[in-house]
């Protein structure tokens, strides 16, 4: 779901931490911490996890190149996965007992080339995660191995790897090894629930990570990136199966945003309905100019607005159904841009998924009337028409924000909805009370 692109923009809201798991985390990183330096992340740390108002990093699939070695064709869900994620935390137990990792100073950004006191503390950093061969030494030069080693770290982090320790990539290192640690065993209990008992065929959003999957035989078929819901407004946790297909569709505003958006949209742009294709009618169906409603009151809410079919629509040019008591689904999207944007929480709570057409006919393929060369005919007929799938396809809209895959490759992304239980390992560890 959404209006245009320069309107998403506007909307996007972060959400800091409460207060008083500000005062704790600072409180814990500062003070409580042992082993003289190690663990010991203050500002950095908390800003990363969301405090001082700010708001959420990127923490997605945007890392790319030079990061080769950390990508994979297992799925997230996956035993394979679970085991792997057995296997980090004992590792990162062991970071922990022995003292955590040093943080790094804030100063200016480090890249390729530079020389400054701070690059040691970064190679014992990158050391200590195993993003850096030990052997290299303790430079202060930042060096090819050190920029490999800043581009593996950012990619498993979901960090554009771009091989600069700059704001992001810093406050994800000084993230406490506790806290990772924590994350991952909360995550691992997601992990076994979701794994339990997979089909052959499957869908997976992972929202944190703002990813979808297409999964195979145990394999990942197609990786899509995507756009999911505001910190504000969440992308929900979904099991259900896709069973439909919508070709050049209509898209109804729903109550929420013709609430929070549409209405303040009206009041500043009185010409934006018209703009964007959109109309609107009664309760009986009769078409309303939009001069002929209220923008100052909650009148608008009682009526239908919808935008035609094409390619301005909010929806793209193809939608995927699915059952859901929460009314979400997964589309096209007319504003492509989003996708390369470094933060991507711009819905209302569907998912917006880059490459989509490839998924449609992943979805269909079993489908026998909808052949490849009827479903590109279909995008360019600019017909309303939609597509039962022969086998409903399993979805799963999934939070994890913790994982570990092959080679002892561990993955991380931010807790964008507060839900990894972070505040209680603070708790547990300042001995503050909740």
């Amino acid at each position: 779901m959404e209006l245009s692109n320069r309107t998403a923009s506007s909307l996007i809201s972060g959400r800091a931490w409460g207060t008083w798991l500000a005062a704790a985390l600072a409180w814990v990183v500062v003070a409580g911490m042992p082993h003289s330096g190690y663990g010991q992340s203050g500002e950095p740390a908390f800003q990363y996890l969301g405090g001082n108002g700010s708001e959420w990093s990127d923490g997605f699939d945007s890392a790319s190149t030079g990061a080769a070695d950390v990508r994979t064709s297992t799925p997230i869900l996956s035993s394979a996965i679970v085991d792997a994620s057995q296997i980090a935390i004992a590792q990162y137990s062991d970071i922990v007992a022995r003292g955590g990792w040093p943080v790094v100073p804030a100063g200016k950004a480090l890249g390729l080339g530079v020389r400054d006191p701070a690059v040691i503390t970064l190679r014992q950093r990158l050391a200590i995660s195993g993003d850096l061969d030990r052997a290299v030494g303790l430079s202060d030069i930042f060096d090819s191995y050190v920029d490999a080693a800043v581009r593996r770290f950012q990619a498993r982090h979901g960090i554009p790897a771009d091989g600069i320790v700059g704001e992001s990539t810093l406050n994800a290192m000084n993230v406490p090894a506790g806290l990772r640690l924590s994350q991952l065993a909360t995550n691992l209990t997601r992990l076994k629930s979701l794994t339990a008992s997979l089909p052959d065929r499957f869908v997976v959003v992972n929202i944190p990570a703002a990813a979808v999957e297409a999964v195979e035989n145990g394999r990942v078929v197609s990786r899509h990136t995507a756009v999911v819901g505001k910190v504000d407004r969440p992308s929900p946790i979904v099991n259900s199966k896709i069973h439909e297909v919508n070709f050049n569709p209509f898209w109804t505003v729903p109550a929420s945003i013709i609430r929070k958006d549409l209405i303040p949209l009206m009041q500043k742009e009185p010409d934006y309905l018209t703009n964007q294709h959109i109309r609107i009618y009664d309760q009986k169906g009769n078409p309303l100019a939009p001069e002929q409603v209220n923008w100052y009151g909650d009148e608008a809410t009682k009526f239908l607005f919808r935008q035609d079919p094409g390619d301005f629509n909010s929806l793209g040019l193809v939608k995927i159904n699915f059952p859901s008591p929460d009314g979400v689904y997964m589309h096209d999207t007319p504003n492509k841009d989003l996708f390369t944007t470094e933060s991507r929480f711009y819905s209302s709570g569907c998912v917006r998924v880059q490459g989509i057409r490839s998924l449609i006919s992943w979805l269909l393929r079993d489908t026998p009337d909808w052949p490849q060369s009827r479903i590109e005919a279909q995008y360019l007929s600019g017909e309303r028409i939609d597509a039962k799938l022969a086998k409903p396809v399993q979805l799963y809209w999934t939070y994890i924000t913790a994982w570990a895959a092959e080679a002892g490759v561990v993955q991380f992304r931010d807790d964008i909805y507060n839900l990894d239980g972070l505040d209680v390992y603070v708790a547990q560890q300042s001995g503050v009370p909740l």
